[in-house]
Parts: structure tokens; C-alpha cells; sequence
């Protein structure tokens, strides 16, 4: 499937590693111009020569922090007037709310709520100029199903959908849009240090915590990166231009509800 957006241009947090990576990766494939932005260089590099090897284009990185002005201004300076952003950070580790500190609050919110709608804020006006945008959050399933543990990255990432609702309902006219993916637990180095935390937490193996989530999503396993990559090209195509203000759950089948 064509998706409509090559010779586009997208910047993408997170895109060393993990989900990040595999949007990165999907959308080199559709013939964008990809830069990825993380913190560690030697991990950025790595992907960059391995993303272009797996998709037969040129991959850019720049090392930038999301949570600060500087790291958000380093970005754009290596990706200039994106068409496509793909905001994406990891979370905190779980934990007791009664442990946790304003700081800890701070920093959450930063990665996870503040950071992203400063790359929206820095990215939307010339995207509408243009008449082509599509940002994408990477958040969490928490948002809709949260988990006790989790209560920092429920918070902050609750903030970042609620924010995006109504300024996707103002940009879509111009056809820019934006959305969030909500993924479920997957095979990820954030969801292996998430286990063990929770397994130090508890007294438990790890690798038990591990099978009994497996089993409890209908699906028996834990989702692939791959599978939120191939979701967030399509969020950021040219077909998605009737797509917005969705918090799209890719969780195995894991949310109970109906709606």
C-alpha cells in the first residue's frame, strides 16, 4: 500500500529504540525522510545505520532530550519544519504514590505531557501553512485502563490526550491532525525494566510476572514492536487525513470494555 507521504519528512522521539524505532523504520520505508531524536548517541547511531540497512534510506539522528527547550530546539535544528512528529518517551518506573516527590511529578510531566506539547506548540503553525501535518503520541493503554503502580505515567499522559482533543478538532480543517496510539504491554527494554522493578517490588521472578501478563491478554503474547510501527505509518499517512482526536488502544485485546 502506498501510503501517500513519500518525500515527507518526520521527526521522531525515542527512535533508537523500541517502539520509537519501529516507526522510525516503517516510515523510511514509505519513502519519508526520517531524523530520529533520542538521548545517548551511541545507541542513535547504531540505529541509524541499522534502520537504513533495513529500509534502503538514509536515516538521520540527533541527540535531544524532549523534556528541554534545548534538546526540543536541537531537534528542529536537525529536522526543520517536520510534516510528521511522532512524540514519544519512556515512562517512569512504577512505584507507590506515596513515595513519590514533586520533582518526580515534574519530571514526569515533562517527558510525558509538557515535553511533547512543546514540539506540538514549535511544529503545528507551519504544518498548517503547509496544509499537511500529522503528529502521533506514543502514550500508554494506562490512560484508559490505568494500574495503581502506574500512577505517574497515568497522570501525565492523561494531561497530553485530554490537551491534544481539542486542538486536533481546531487543525484538521487544515488537514493536520493528531492522534495518540495507546500500546499494551510489548516486547520492549521499557516493559523487560518495568518487570523487573515490579518483580523487586514484589519478591517475584520476573520472568513469572512476564508469563502470567502473557497469558492474560486474549492474545497469549505480548505485541511486537513492528505491529505499533506499521500503525503510527498509517496514522501519519495521506489516507488518515479524516483521523483525528483518537487514542487508538493496540493492546492485544487486553481493554475490557466496549468503547
Amino acid at each position: 500500500m502506498d501510503l501517500g507521504i513519500a518525500g515527507r519528512r518526520a521527526l521522531v522521539f525515542g527512535g533508537s529504540k523500541g517502539m520509537g524505532r519501529a516507526c522510525a523504520l516503517h516510515l523510511a520505508r514509505a519513502g519519508v525522510q526520517v531524523c530520529i531524536a533520542a538521548r545517548t548517541r551511541e545507541t542513535l547511531e547504531q540505529a541509524s545505520a541499522q534502520l537504513q540497512q533495513a529500509s534502503g534510506a538514509p536515516v538521520a539522528w540527533v541527540v535531544a532530550d524532549l523534556t528541554t527547550e534545548a534538546g526540543r530546539a536541537a531537534a528542529l535544528q536537525a529536522c526543520p519544519a517536520p510534516d510528521i512528529l511522532v512524540n514519544n518517551a519512556d515512562g517512569p518506573p512504577p512505584g507507590d504514590f506515596r513515595d513519590w516527590t514533586r520533582a518526580d511529578w515534574h519530571a514526569a510531566l515533562d517527558a510525558m505531557m509538557l515535553g511533547p506539547i512543546g514540539m506540538i506548540r514549535a511544529t503545528i503553525d507551519p504544518m498548517l501553512e503547509r496544509g499537511f501535518g500529522r503528529i502521533v503520541n506514543i502514550v500508554s493503554r494506562s490512560v484508559k485502563a490505568p494500574h495503581a503502580e502506574l500512577g505517574l505515567s497515568n497522570g501525565a499522559r492523561s494531561g497530553l490526550v485530554g490537551f491534544v482533543a481539542g486542538l486536533a478538532r481546531q487543525a484538521v480543517r487544515r488537514n493536520v491532525t493528531i492522534n495518540n496510539l495507546l500500546p499494551g504491554a510489548f516486547d520492549t527494554d521499557a516493559q523487560r525494566r518495568h518487570l523487573e522493578a515490579l518483580a523487586r517490588a514484589t519478591g517475584r521472578d520476573a520472568g513469572e510476572l512476564r508469563r502470567e501478563r502473557e497469558s492474560a491478554t486474549p492474545a497469549g503474547r505480548f505485541g511486537n514492536p513492528d505491529e505499533v510501527g506499521a500503525l503510527c505509518a498509517f496514522v501519519a499517512s495521506a489516507h488518515a487525513g479524516y483521523l483525528t482526536g483518537q487514542s487508538l488502544l493496540i493492546d492485544g485485546g487486553a481493554y475490557p470494555g466496549t468503547w
